[in-house]
């Protein structure tokens, strides 16, 4: 990857410098030959007016053939022009006599008969042609047939305007090698942290996930921030990795203690060993329900997870459903020697929005929750708190650490508070929150609640029409 980022950097260098290189070629040589095409205009211009006036004394005498010639021979030399000197436009309009490359085609002889003057350029040569008027010894001195005008022709080649072309090497072979020697530090740069991100990721693909992307002081930012990203998936990676394990241990273990009840009793039966036959049954039927519950936390646990756990939104009496759903645990309550209270506004609707069998289910995990933790006292409520419908459920059990309140709906956080009775699953709390979450509710924890003791659970509702914040 350095190779290549270092070629493509190079290569844009170079490419760049050819077409700064040929553009100002062009440019340069379209100025030059504009310059030149105006100069050769002037001169022509300025020599045809002396030419009429007789200022180069074209009439003076014997000798004034000599100084014409002479005259127009200094001139073609300061000039640097390759031709300069009048030639005949005959009454046809055309020009006797053209020098190479010039063409009748390129040259306007109405124009020029006309008195205008013509001027242009063929590839690297450039002309102007003047009208002059000249006096008949001028027109014999010069070679002029009497019956024809005369027109004062300059031609000049445009030079090379480049000057100095080792030069001009000299400081694209410097700046090719700055370019190389930049863009081989900056692929090395860009590539370096890449690299290590790549060798990051292959070992944590390969299960170590103790494997982290080094930083250093000198990245870009945006490298930084793959860095870091890929070091918080890898911190999460580790996290839940550790949450499976005591999860799998979770369930080994709830799963244990129901199987061996189960086989003990079983085998007890099955050996005579147990004159009760009806207590040891009804003990293999509870189990038994024990472990349906639980094989139905973990079943509802996977819907939630492939987010095929289908809902049944309608309007709902929140708290006729929280009466309902607190008779149905008052038995087991009692059983266990807890006070079961419903703190419900007597006569009052509170209408939600949610799945009415759903939200029982999260009023059931949060009451056998409540039972497996409480000393003697369990209350479910229902009512209005600030712009939401709450059902909560409070215990007075030793309640939870700080530390912990956070992670207790996490599905596989597991803490040393104190289980006064073996019910339920253990995956209730998780449940709860998929199923909150679902439904467009948010569920919090808060202990202790009452004289250092005590937790209360809350699911926090839409009324209808309503968006919790």
């Amino acid at each position: 990857m350095r190779r290549r980022l270092t070629l493509a950097i190079v290569a844009v260098v170079v490419g760049t410098l050819l077409l700064t290189t040929v553009g100002s070629l062009f440019l340069v040589r379209r100025a030059g030959t504009s310059t030149a095409g105006n100069e050769a205009v002037q001169e022509a211009t300025t020599v045809a007016q002396l030419l009429s006036e007789g200022s180069l004394a074209a009439d003076a005498g014997a000798g004034s053939k000599v100084r014409a010639h002479r005259v127009l021979a200094a001139l073609k030399v300061v000039g640097d022009y390759d031709f300069f000197r009048p030639v005949a436009l005959t009454a046809a309009g055309q020009l006797v006599s053209l020098p190479s490359p010039l063409t009748p085609s390129l040259v306007n002889g109405q124009a020029l008969e006309a008195g205008r003057t013509v001027s242009g350029s063929v590839g690297s040569v450039v002309f102007a042609a003047v009208p002059v008027v000249l006096t008949a010894r001028q027109q014999l001195n010069l070679g002029i047939p009497l019956r024809d005008g005369a027109v004062l022709l300059g031609i000049r080649t445009v030079r090379n305007p480049v000057n100095g072309l080792l030069y001009f090497l000299a400081v694209a072979g410097g700046a090719l090698i700055v370019a190389a020697v930049v863009a081989s530090g900056l692929a090395r740069r860009i590539s370096a942290p890449l690299v290590r991100a790549v060798t990051t990721t292959r070992t944590m693909a390969g299960g170590d996930l103790t494997a982290r992307v080094p930083v250093s002081p000198h990245d870009y930012p945006e490298l930084t921030e793959l860095a870091d990203a890929i070091n918080t998936m890898g911190d999460a990676l580790s996290r839940s990795q550790n949450l499976e394990r005591q999860f799998l241990l979770s369930v080994s273990h709830e799963l244990r203690t129901p199987l061996t009840s189960i086989i003990g009793y079983a085998d007890a039966i099955a050996d005579g060993a147990t004159q009760d036959i009806g207590a040891a049954s009804a003990v293999i039927g509870a189990e038994a329900r024990r472990l349906g519950r639980l094989l139905e936390d973990l079943l509802d646990l996977a819907r939630l997870d492939a987010q095929k756990f289908s809902l049944d939104v309608q309007r709902v009496d929140a708290a006729e459903l929280v009466r309902l759903t607190a008779a149905g645990f008052r038995p087991e309550a009692e059983s266990n020697g807890l006070d079961l209270t419903t703190a419900v506004p007597p006569d009052a609707s509170l209408w939600v929005d949610a799945d009415p069998d759903r939200l029982s289910q999260i009023v059931a995990n949060l009451t056998e929750n409540a039972f497996k933790h409480a000393g003697s006292h369990v209350v479910v409520g229902a009512g209005v708190v600030g712009s939401s419908i709450a059902i909560w459920v409070l215990d007075d059990g030793a309640g939870i650490d700080p530390a912990d309140l956070p992670l207790v709906f996490e599905r596989h956080f597991t803490s040393d508070r104190v289980t006064r009775r073996g019910l339920g699953s253990g995956l209730g709390l998780a449940i709860v929150s998929e199923l909150a979450a679902a439904m467009g509710a948010v569920v919090t924890a808060e202990s202790p609640v009452m004289e250092g003791r005590g937790t209360r659970m809350t699911v926090w509702l839409r009324p209808p029409g309503a968006v919790l914040d």
